[in-house]
């Protein structure tokens, strides 16, 4: 089976979830308004599922980090890596001119 790499925008995203939060009651589950909802915008249901658990997440209805909060530990992390890599070429530095220092000849 091929993975399809098919992005949606923004709009249809948003639709799509909202369409969910307004039909669910007319289905027997939720998975049911799911899956009836993602055949018509020709997603998978664990596509929609998880945009729509996000929207929860975001909207403070289902415990969990928000998009915001998720976007914000990627570039500080991102930042921690980049800082590591930093302290890496220094203390590389530092321990290459401590060698040279030990290595010239005395003045007298």
């Amino acid at each position: 089976m091929k993975k399809r790499n098919t992005t949606y925008s923004p709009e249809v995203r948003e639709r799509a979830v909202r369409m969910v939060l307004e039909h669910r009651d007319e289905y027997a589950s939720e998975w049911e308004a799911i899956n009836s909802i993602a055949s018509k915008i020709g997603c998978s249901g664990e596509t929609l599922r998880s945009w729509v658990r996000r929207a929860e997440r975001d909207a403070g209805v289902r415990p969990g980090p928000t998009s915001a909060e998720l976007l914000r530990i990627k570039d500080l992390e991102r930042e921690v890596r980049e800082l590591r890599q930093a302290n890496e070429i220094l203390r590389k530095a530092s321990a290459y001119f401590a060698m040279a220092e030990l290595d010239r000849p005395l003045k007298r």
